[in-house]
């Protein structure tokens, strides 16, 4: 999508920026989408490193506010874009929970996830930000069955976030993909702001990997 708004994404297909990426098409915002091909390093040359020296994506520009780290950009789209009401507003109960879940991805989740994929003792429970990967399976699992979304009815962008991310993990089989975790990736990949970044990703790749094959 490209319009007159001065709103720049960053991405990168079959990254975590894909996720963010299906946000914006849930909040029908605008968008230029600047495209990285990381086949080729473009997200290590010098003009992405100055907007985020980490050589990562996504990354947003959005009226000259930068914001990089995926959590920080899926509160700060969802909240800047209110018309989808994909963010539970500022006094609503369901504020602090969102937040909850939306942080306890990246303080947890992932750290647990990444220990467990590279086959890293967590060190003892006092030294780990979450504890166990056990315990923190039984504590999406046990949040996501009541369904059919994160919060029971009411879809946000915490479960754009939660569903790319375990889609991802189940797929590489880094998290098991229980019924109740299935059933859910299963809804959210499913909407069409999934499927729609599914078939740019695709295309994208394609493009990427041709690039890098001509070196």
């Amino acid at each position: 999508m490209t319009t007159d708004t001065d709103l720049t994404f960053y991405h990168s297909p079959r990254t975590r920026s894909s996720g963010a990426l299906a946000l914006l098409e849930e909040l029908d915002a605008s968008y230029r989408l600047h495209v990285l091909n990381m086949k080729i390093g473009e997200h290590k040359k010098p003009e992405y490193l100055a907007v985020n020296p980490l050589g990562k994506v996504p990354a947003i520009v959005h009226n000259g506010a930068l914001v990089t780290e995926q959590v920080a950009i899926y509160i700060y789209l969802a909240d800047a874009f209110p018309q989808r009401k994909l963010a539970p507003a500022i006094g609503d109960p369901l504020r602090g929970p969102y937040l909850r879940w939306l942080a306890f991805y990246g303080s947890a989740f992932e750290p647990a996830v990444i220990d467990r994929y590279r086959k890293l003792d967590p060190g003892a429970p006092g030294m780990t930000p979450y504890g166990s990967f056990e315990a923190v399976m039984t504590l999406i699992e046990t949040q996501l069955a009541a369904g059919p979304w994160l919060f029971g009815e009411r879809f946000t962008a915490a479960d754009i976030l939660w569903g790319s991310a375990l889609n991802w993990t189940s797929m590489f089989g880094i998290v098991e993909a229980t019924p109740v975790i299935s059933g859910y990736i299963a809804r959210v990949c499913e909407r069409d702001s999934f499927k729609n970044v599914a078939k740019t990703d695709a295309q994208l790749a394609a493009v990427h990997e041709a690039a890098a094959a001509k070196g």
